[in-house]
């Protein structure tokens, strides 16, 4: 049996890169005390952030949205290798909409 294939039900290894390796580790205790978290209570929190920086808008606005943006970038990149393809551009385009409302806040008319 080759070497990539699964026994006694065992999933195969995975390699990541040095970096992805990197980042997942020192990732780890922040997502482990979100995962701590009440069920929906990262999600409200993000809820939260997004309603200040629609209601304040202008600076405050950009930088509750653009914290928001990072935040579901570094999600995304932690879980990237775990995504089917539809999954992966779901997240992605909501992340696309962030960065975008993000840019559009932050620009003065």
């Amino acid at each position: 049996m080759p070497e990539n294939e699964s026994t006694n039900g065992q999933r195969p290894e995975v390699s990541v890169s040095t970096t992805r390796a990197k980042v997942m580790h020192a990732s780890d205790p922040a997502v482990g005390a979100m995962a701590r978290l009440p069920q929906g209570a990262v999600v409200t929190a993000f809820v939260v952030v997004m309603v200040i920086g629609i209601v304040f808008r202008g600076v405050i606005g950009a930088i509750c949205f653009g914290l928001v943006s990072l935040v579901l970038g570094w999600l995304l990149y932690l879980s990237w290798n775990q995504l089917r393809p539809v999954d992966r551009l779901a997240r992605a385009a909501v992340l696309c909409l962030t960065v975008a409302v993000t840019v559009v806040l932050a620009v003065p008319k």
